[in-house]
């Protein structure tokens, strides 16, 4: 573990609480409380808003405030995904940070579709599991639905090809999360299986990697710090949960509790 990543990370995490982004999300029905809750727990300020109609205003909010927008296209239908289509091309036009989370990406032609016309208006972060970033670069990863059945290591090679071919960065999350940019690349280690348990935990990350890359200059780095203390916060939410129910609670309770020493001394970083 590098002390000067996880100081950064506790950095990340006081400027986010500092600042309280506004981060508007076009978040799926599975993951919108949990997702909203998160973000609220961390410090930052969730908007929920997905109408077609408003992405010019909610476009202007952000760019005036430095906030940031995530897209996830897991219960999406043709009208969602025209409204974020419309979100990802006023982000694109304001230089708006903005992340896409390819959820399900491989199990149907629609979902494939999404993504390949989301990222043409090039997202600052692009998050999934391993078969759904392995789906992204063209591969057959698999894929259980919106359950991953490759590793994150698996797919790190199509994490960094997709970052290389699109100049953005790519998180990859499993047993060790990894996030490149094609040239530098960063494990974290942490979280707990019993996240896997709690519908929407990945969903409420990407959420939290858009309050990261609102406040934080270097976007590779801090997707690696918030995705590092998401991670703590799950390990420390897990040793006082007796089942996926009592985790979610935790989990939002120790997002809201985390101290900086604890994220200095426990959050785990490195460069590979």
């Amino acid at each position: 573990m590098s002390d000067e990543l996880s100081k950064n990370a506790s950095k990340l995490l006081t400027n986010i609480r500092d600042k309280g982004p506004l981060v508007w999300n076009f978040s799926n029905f599975v993951s919108m409380d949990i997702a909203a809750n998160a973000l609220l727990s961390i410090g930052a300020s969730p908007a929920m808003a997905h109408a077609k109609e408003e992405a010019n205003d909610f476009s202007q909010i952000c760019k005036a405030i430095n906030g940031a927008l995530t897209i996830n296209i897991g219960t999406f239908d043709p009208y969602w995904q025209e409204c974020a289509l419309e979100a990802a091309k006023h982000a694109n036009e304001n230089n708006i940070p903005w992340v896409l989370d390819p959820v399900g990406a491989g199990a149907s032609g629609f979902r494939n579709k999404n993504v390949e016309q989301l990222i043409k208006f090039k997202p600052t972060i692009l998050r999934g599991n391993g078969s759904e970033i392995m789906a992204v670069a063209g591969l057959s990863g698999g894929g259980k639905g919106v359950d991953s059945t490759s590793t994150s290591y698996d797919a790190l090679d199509a994490a960094i090809s997709i970052a290389k071919k699109n100049k953005i960065t790519v998180a990859v999350t499993g047993a060790i999360d990894y996030v490149t940019d094609g040239h530098v690349t960063y494990a974290i280690e942490g979280g707990h299986e019993m996240m896997t348990k709690v519908t929407a935990t990945g969903c409420a990350l990407t959420c939290l990697i858009g309050a990261a890359v609102a406040v934080g200059e270097n976007k590779l780095l801090s997707t690696a710090s918030i995705i590092g203390i998401y991670d703590l916060a799950g390990e420390m939410a897990s040793k006082v949960s007796k089942g996926p129910g009592s985790l979610r609670m935790n989990l939002l309770d120790k997002l809201y509790n985390i101290s900086s020493d604890e994220i200095i001394n426990n959050v785990k970083i490195k460069n590979v």
